[in-house]
């Protein structure tokens, strides 16, 4: 009787930054699918969703692809339901109003590979800083890109499991890289992007390595932060071919400053200053090719008459991507086009 290994995924309540969590199930002649993976439930008290006296939450598998770095192994990702089966208050993917799968994103997601033994930056000496940025974004050679086997093993590993991953290169920073994840309905894309997390920092063990998804761990320095740029669309983006259509979905954030920089990351306001390729936390702007912008149009859009996708660059790399598709569709929802 063969057995499976499936790793039950998910986010516990710790705030303003939640943080995975997993665990083991072992099922026999388990058949690969998500309809057969049962609800389980977890300690609560211990990852602060819930009391002592009444600890018991649920965890609802939404999405499985199998884990290459364990024999007959799966990956589940789960959302986190209380006791009575209503979606717990951490419980960002149920917050989703996407039912359609209309929307598509892409997130594009940065991060600092960390030596714990330092407390910097894979690639910093231990006291000091190396040269200043400019060798490094999309680097080549020892002295210039460092960790390239870890990331490469993510890759490699996101891509048997069937992530939708789509690229990944070394960022602006020293020790900073970024892979690309894109699927069409938000929650899929979300879903894929924690396990693709997930399987970093597992990797991560591996090499004596954590991963920073802090959006600016070297704090008021010329060092770049950490983004995780949300690129969407809808079927009114994707076949506008009309300026007028993109400027009124675009001035449709305007007015939600707040509510948006609410779900996109703790401490936004160290990587949103204006400098380092981005707007001011407390201003919005959209432009065409526009790095520093809130919202960039892509040049393809453009090009394309006016039919693609636009990017929010102002989601952290530690936001909640269930919580940032949440709010994008709920703000795009709102333009009169």
């Amino acid at each position: 009787m063969a057995k499976a290994k499936l790793e039950y995924i998910w986010l516990d309540g710790y705030k303003p930054t939640q943080s995975l969590r997993s665990k083991t199930k072992i099922e026999a002649d388990f058949s690969g699918k998500l309809e057969d993976c049962s609800m389980w439930s977890f300690d609560g008290s211990s990852t602060e969703q819930a009391l002592g006296g009444s600890s018991d939450c649920l965890l609802k598998p939404v999405f499985i692809c199998p884990d290459p770095q364990r024999k007959n192994g799966y990956l589940v990702m789960c959302e986190v339901l209380n006791a009575d089966g209503t979606p717990h208050e951490s419980n960002g993917r149920a917050t989703i109003e996407d039912d359609d799968n209309d929307f598509w994103f892409g997130f594009e997601q940065e991060y600092f590979l960390w030596d714990p033994e330092t407390n910097r930056p894979l690639g910093f000496p231990a006291n000091g800083y190396p040269a200043p940025q400019g060798p490094y974004y999309c680097s080549v050679g020892a002295t210039n890109a460092f960790g390239r086997d870890i990331v490469e093993e993510h890759l490699d590993v996101c891509i048997d499991a069937g992530l939708n991953v789509e690229g990944i290169n070394a960022e602006v920073a020293a020790g900073q890289w970024e892979f690309q994840i894109f699927a069409k309905g938000a929650a899929d894309a979300g879903d894929q992007i924690w396990v693709a997390r997930y399987l970093l920092e597992r990797i991560g063990e591996k090499y004596g390595l954590a991963i920073n998804w802090h959006c600016k761990p070297l704090g008021a320095t010329d060092w770049n932060g950490s983004g995780m740029h949300a690129n969407f669309s809808n079927t009114t983006l994707r076949t506008a071919g009309s300026k007028e259509t993109y400027d009124i979905i675009c001035n449709s954030f305007a007015p939600v400053v707040a509510e948006h920089i609410a779900v996109y990351g703790a401490d936004n306001h160290l990587r949103l200053t204006g400098k380092h390729e981005t707007q001011s936390i407390d201003q919005f702007s959209y432009g065409i090719s526009d790095r520093g912008a809130s919202i960039r149009i892509p040049i393809a859009t453009v090009e394309r008459g006016w039919k693609g996708w636009l990017e929010d660059r102002r989601p952290n790399s530690a936001a909640d991507p269930y919580k940032v598709a949440a709010r994008i569709i709920k703000t795009v929802k709102t333009a009169k086009v």
